[in-house]
């Protein structure tokens, strides 16, 4: 994961009550959704061992809403994300993004990057699609979603997420990933990376990456766009060359509105496209 600079760490490290991040807005293009017509706030998903908080948003009215899983950066599940969700709910679909750090920490009370990426690194994948799996549920038994219309998108520690959870959960009819890695070191807690899973996958994966991104060479595109070739599912991989990591996120100075505008279409689309919407 690229590293931030002390200006993007300062204004993502304002903490507020509960366990969100309070994003102190460092970019004139910071996007807030209001809450006119849907309802949005933290919920509680059951899981083998407890609860764990989420961030819920969908339509005021209506059921049988398409689901979209919508996994956080490292930085948890903050306003940025939580006003993903709020945009999504706003067309139409109910936004689960559930924080997939609770059990190790929260990353909103810690003040340094180090200390944050050490909660992190301790994350078991096999944790993660558990949650995952519960969310779904949580959304078709408690929040009136669809289960025949699932999808999942990502950022960053979220974009390689959505490529493993699209792997694990075949029902699952969408995946949009935003800059996730692609290739890493096999461990206990994370076995398997998505080059290791492409030749394999089921679901449709577009996978939303940055020219200039400094953590994600685009020699592991490539291949991973050789591995994607070979397999059943039509997955497609969209590079932007003059795009850094994080462009989609509006509250860092990484942000650009016309890739992020356009990653954003085609994310729709490719929801449409493969039965989500």
């Amino acid at each position: 994961m690229p590293k931030l600079t002390r200006r993007e760490f300062i204004a993502i490290s304002s903490l507020t009550t509960g366990f969100a991040i309070a994003v102190q807005p460092i970019s004139a293009k910071v996007i807030t959704t209001d809450q006119q017509g849907i309802v949005a706030g933290e919920i509680k998903i059951p899981v083998k061992d407890g609860t764990i908080p989420a961030y819920r948003a969908r339509p005021t009215l209506g059921q049988d809403f398409p689901v979209v899983l919508v996994i956080q950066e490292i930085f948890g599940v903050h306003a940025y994300i939580q006003d993903v969700c709020r945009r999504l709910a706003k067309l139409g679909y109910l936004a689960i993004a559930p924080e997939m750090f609770y059990r190790q920490g929260d990353v909103s009370k810690l003040d340094g990057i180090d200390e944050i990426r050490k909660v992190v690194s301790q994350v078991p994948d096999a944790q993660v699609m558990a949650d995952l799996d519960a969310a779904v549920a949580w959304a078709v038994k408690s929040s009136k979603g669809n289960p025949d219309k699932v999808a999942i998108t990502g950022f960053c520690w979220g974009g390689r997420i959505t490529w493993l959870y699209s792997a694990h959960n075949p029902k699952v009819k969408a995946g949009v990933a935003w800059y996730g890695r692609l290739v890493g070191e096999s461990t206990a807690l994370t076995p398997k990376h998505p080059v290791d899973i492409a030749s394999s996958l089921q679901v449709p994966v577009l996978g939303l990456y940055g020219g200039k991104d400094t953590g994600i060479p685009l020699d592991t595109v490539d291949q991973m766009r050789s591995k994607l070739s070979g397999c059943s599912a039509s997955s497609e991989i969209v590079v932007y060359p003059e795009a850094p990591h994080a462009f989609h996120a509006d509250y860092r100075p990484s942000y650009r509105q016309t890739e992020a505008e356009d990653g954003w279409k085609r994310m729709l689309a490719w929801f449409s496209k493969n039965g989500v919407a």
